[in-house]
């Protein structure tokens, strides 16, 4: 039986994955700044459509730190 050829770096990939969670954390912030000129005017629609791509980018990075956790063991 042959051995397995060695699988792809983990800390390789780790590194990749910290800078599009930094990369997606920043672009997070910039989406917020969108929104907050059309608070509290007649465009709530705008807010609530960015507030929520707002969220999904959260949940995107949220997702990449837990993948880095997993791969730092």
């Amino acid at each position: 039986m042959s051995a397995r050829p060695p699988g792809p770096d983990p800390s390789t990939a780790s590194a990749e994955l910290h800078v599009i969670a930094d990369t997606l954390e920043r672009q997070r912030d910039r989406v917020a700044a969108i929104a907050e000129p059309f608070l509290g005017t007649e465009r709530e629609d705008v807010v609530t459509t960015v507030h929520e791509a707002e969220r999904q980018l959260l949940v995107a990075t949220r997702a990449l730190r837990r993948a880095i956790k997993t791969l730092d063991r």
